[in-house]
């Protein structure tokens, strides 16, 4: 076997049910399939276990106590064997083809030590390409500049890792805290290795109204710390200028949400040119982002 399906969940139990049927169409079943249950409450485990009795494929049920996407995928992968990992949503599916079109990929270029994995495209259920396509099939460069320092691809992507690189590069867990982007993760990889990007669309997904991706900001602010450590990687001088600008706003937000001062964050960084320069936008984004919550959370009483 070489491939795992990573599959992080939380009270998922009525959506993921289109995440198996996707994999039980596979054209090839050299995959397992493992869930991380991140402290249901919805009998998930009771879905997934009927699962298991059924499937023609390996399926393996992890649970573990709430603490966010990136601690469940640290808790899954921990535990996999495979060569690569491939983190799927529980509320996303998988094109017939897609272990087919991994593998493939991967005969070709499993050897090459300079490599973390593989970057394809997504689409929504209607067909459309979510964002857009990449430069050059097959090129293999960093997801720095594929995915930040270019700005031509946008949008999310499918990323199979190698695990070996997964397991090199664990998600940073804070405490009290539960969301993290996971491309603080994958910049980091990124300034060790490179992927090979394939213009083929294997995954589809679509932005639920309660997702992490739609409620962002809400979990930002929630998680300040994890995504103060996340914009100081935008920060860094192999990054393009305005994402570094960006970053450095990021930065200043997100460290006045976790409790620091100004000067605190200045001495903290080793990027303090561009810190500096974002100091007062930052604070100004910081207070109305803040109102902006009172509001919110007043709203919702």
């Amino acid at each position: 076997m070489v491939v795992t399906v990573l599959t992080p969940t939380y009270n998922r139990r009525d959506k993921i049910k289109v995440l198996y049927d996707s994999l039980c169409c596979q054209t090839s079943k050299n995959f397992e399939w493992l869930i991380v249950d991140d402290g249901s409450n919805d009998n998930t485990q009771g879905l997934i276990e009927q699962l298991q009795f059924k499937s023609d494929f390996p399926i393996r049920y992890i649970y573990k106590n709430n603490g966010g996407k990136h601690t469940a995928l640290n808790e899954g992968i921990r535990t996999i064997k495979n060569e690569l990992t491939f983190i799927v949503d529980s509320d996303d599916f998988l094109t017939s083809d897609a272990i087919a079109s991994i593998l493939d990929i991967h005969r070709r270029y499993k050897n090459r030590s300079n490599l973390c994995g593989y970057a394809f495209l997504r689409s929504f259920p209607d067909g459309q390409i979510n964002g857009m396509k990449f430069k050059k099939n097959e090129e293999i460069i960093s997801y720095i500049e594929a995915r930040i320092n270019r700005n031509d691809t946008n949008a999310d992507k499918a990323e199979v890792f190698f695990t070996r690189c997964l397991k090199e590069f664990p998600f940073p867990e804070y405490p009290g805290e539960k969301f993290l982007g996971e491309d603080l993760v994958w910049i980091r990889m990124a300034r060790k290795y490179k992927m090979v990007h394939v213009n083929k669309a294997i995954y589809v997904g679509n932005y639920i109204e309660d997702g992490l991706t739609t409620n962002r900001r809400k979990h930002n602010i929630a998680s300040p710390i994890g995504c103060m450590h996340r914009a100081e990687e935008f920060i860094k001088p192999d990054i393009r200028m305005k994402y570094r600008i960006k970053g450095g706003l990021q930065y200043i937000v997100y460290g006045k949400f976790a409790g620091y001062s100004i000067g605190k964050l200045i001495k903290k960084t080793k990027f303090r040119g561009v810190v500096t320069v974002c100091a007062l936008p930052g604070m100004i984004i910081y207070q109305k982002w803040k109102k902006d919550t009172v509001i919110y959370k007043s709203a919702c009483r």
